[in-house]
């Protein structure tokens, strides 16, 4: 009986694989991480360096490309709003680079920023 069991399992599998069934998986992300601009990517791994060795610095500088007209995940608010939850962001980084969660937090910043450019680069939709 198992030979056959087998044998309807594997008939079964082509049709269950091209069912055509689409799953779409996207990212919810919370006001201060979706305020990460979408930069030119030279200027992301500058961003990058600089917040690998002066926690907050790389997050400062892509602040103000936020007021040079750099692209966010909030589209809805204010350039001057983005601008300041930047600013807050680094202050974070700066704050907390002390007992290390910043220093971390602020290399992380630094690889989004890349990963946002690389996207930007090879012409991926920012929101996967």
């Amino acid at each position: 009986m198992e030979p056959a069991h087998k044998e309807a399992e594997r008939a079964a599998a082509p049709r269950a694989a091209g069912s055509g069934v689409v799953v779409q998986v996207r990212e919810k992300k919370g006001p201060l991480r979706a305020a990460i601009p979408c930069l030119p990517f030279p200027l992301a791994v500058l961003c990058l360096f600089l917040n690998t060795f002066v926690p907050g610095l790389g997050t400062f500088v892509s602040a103000f490309a936020v007021l040079c007209g750099a692209r966010t995940d909030l589209p809805d608010r204010h350039v001057c709003c983005v601008f300041w939850l930047n600013i807050a962001a680094a202050l974070i980084q700066i704050l907390t680079a002390i007992v290390m969660v910043g220093w971390i937090m602020s290399i992380f910043w630094g690889m989004d920023m890349v990963i946002l450019a690389s996207y930007k680069e090879q012409g991926i939709p920012q929101q996967l």
